[in-house]
């Protein structure tokens, strides 16, 4: 087996790997609040969680195809070289180790990243650092101003529509409005979990293509189905094995949430990922939307409700993502290029 051949499998598999760690690092973004309101059982949500993100992963390729535009990775495998080759799957091993490196600090942690920015990232960093044309310009449309849209979007929709649940069952039973609202948080919830497999199986499915172009195995001009079929069983598998760290944040750290106002943050938050999925191929982040859709419908009980101190960390998280993981792909590629060609 030659040494191209070699290293695209390696970098698919690690791939791969990401995925998995994509599932049990957001798996709480889903289902995290239908939990905390008791409208699902732990166990049942995961399972069906990992269903819809793989149904949701089959939905569509925008979103790959957006973040194969990231770097100009034929420029740097043109001249056709099993050398170049090799060096440009270097670069997109360093974005994937960037990217798992974060995942696990923050997973650690129990702080509800972005995986999706992460890999954005690691991307970014290792094409900087190896001098590979990065596309600012798609980084600035479909990167960038959806990742600071999308949580606006979330916390103001959530905000909006559970006034509008206040304000329509203001006369009605409380009790009977939460078991209604538990029972309509199933729906809610599986419309994340889609939203989810949507977004984030799309992601990896992009950096495998990637580096099937490095190695000169296609053209980029479209997913093979053996890579959509790979990286939706990824992150399903890895959303069943759970984010019990992460749960607790979303779930009960930034406020006890009741089941009227988890149906409003999730059905808000599920229908910005498909938007930006579908219509925009933007690669949001299913954290930042579920997060801030969870703030906006807190703030309706009142401001100070919401935990803002949480929500600050949180936020600070965000903010450091891109440039963490971005530091530790360059990092990486910098160690690597000894070492590997």
């Amino acid at each position: 087996m030659d040494l191209v051949l070699t290293m695209v499998i390696a970098v698919v598999v690690i791939a791969l790997v990401f995925d998995y760690t994509n599932g049990f690092h957001d798996a709480a973004n889903a289902i995290a609040t239908s939990i905390s309101t008791r409208a699902l059982t732990p166990r049942i949500a995961l399972a069906m969680a990992a269903v819809l993100n793989f149904v949701g992963a089959l939905l569509g390729v925008g979103v790959a195809q957006t973040i194969q535009g990231i770097i100009d990775i034929d420029s740097r495998v043109s001249s056709g070289i099993d050398m170049d080759r090799a060096h440009g799957l270097t670069i997109v091993l360093a974005a994937l180790i960037g990217a798992i490196t974060w995942n696990l600090i923050t997973w650690y942690f129990g702080i509800p990243s972005s995986s999706s920015h992460a890999l954005i990232g690691g991307i970014v960093g290792a094409g900087a650092a190896s001098a590979t044309a990065v596309d600012w310009a798609t980084l600035v449309e479909k990167v960038a101003i959806p990742m600071v849209l999308s949580p606006l979007l979330g916390f103001a929709g959530a905000f909006a529509l559970m006034t509008a649940i206040m304000w329509i069952f203001r006369k009605a039973n409380p009790g009977k409005v939460a078991r209604g609202f538990r029972h309509a948080q199933t729906v809610s919830a599986a419309g994340m979990s889609l939203g989810h497999g949507l977004q984030d199986a799309q992601k990896t499915m992009g950096v495998i293509v990637l580096a099937l172009v490095a190695g000169g195995f296609e053209d980029g001009s479209d997913v093979p189905l053996w890579v959509i079929i790979a990286a939706a069983s990824a992150i399903a598998a890895g959303t069943y094995s759970g984010g019990w760290r992460i749960m607790r944040t979303l779930g009960r750290r930034i406020i006890d949430l009741d089941p009227p106002r988890g149906f409003a943050a999730e059905g808000v938050a599920a229908t910005v990922l498909y938007v930006m999925a579908i219509g925009l191929h933007a690669p949001v982040s299913t954290t930042h939307t579920i997060t801030s859709a969870i703030m906006g419908s807190g703030a309706t009980k009142r401001f100070s409700a919401v935990r803002w101190g949480v929500a600050k960390g949180i936020v600070t998280a965000w903010i450091v993502t891109i440039p963490a993981a971005a530091a530790v792909a360059a990092g990486f590629y910098g160690v690597a290029q000894f070492f590997l060609p």
